[in-house]
């Protein structure tokens, strides 16, 4: 972790967020490009999560082997698959609403091995 006395550069009106690490801006980010993010079993698991939600489901998407741009198109196509939104938050993608069938039936489509996880 970082402390606040070394500083760093994290917008810049000339480039819009700059990456904090490599202080290039993030559309140019060398560091975290290369970095697979997720978990190491190689398994995608798919579950539905409502804690802390106020109640709303959401989709999670956990242990994607990819890079960020990778994961970030990933996400994209499957929010356009069951047209709702969505993010992603440390290597989690997270679909709004219970998607979890949708989601499995999209990944296996694309050859990627996924199970359904949770109640």
């Amino acid at each position: 972790m970082k402390s606040s006395s070394q500083g760093g550069l994290v917008y810049s009106t000339e480039h819009g967020r700059m990456c904090p690490d490599c202080r290039q801006p993030e559309a140019q980010c060398v560091c975290k490009r290369a970095q697979p993010v997720g978990f190491a079993d190689g398994v995608i698991r798919v579950m539905r999560e409502t804690k802390g939600r106020k109640g709303k489901g959401v989709t999670l998407i956990k242990g994607v082997q990819m890079d960020t741009a990778s994961l970030t198109t990933l996400a994209r196509q499957i929010k356009a698959v069951c047209g709702s939104g969505g993010t992603i938050k440390e290597g989690v993608i997270e679909i709004q609403g219970d998607h979890v069938e949708l989601v499995l039936a999209e990944l296996k489509k694309r050859n990627l091995a996924a199970k359904r996880a949770g109640g």
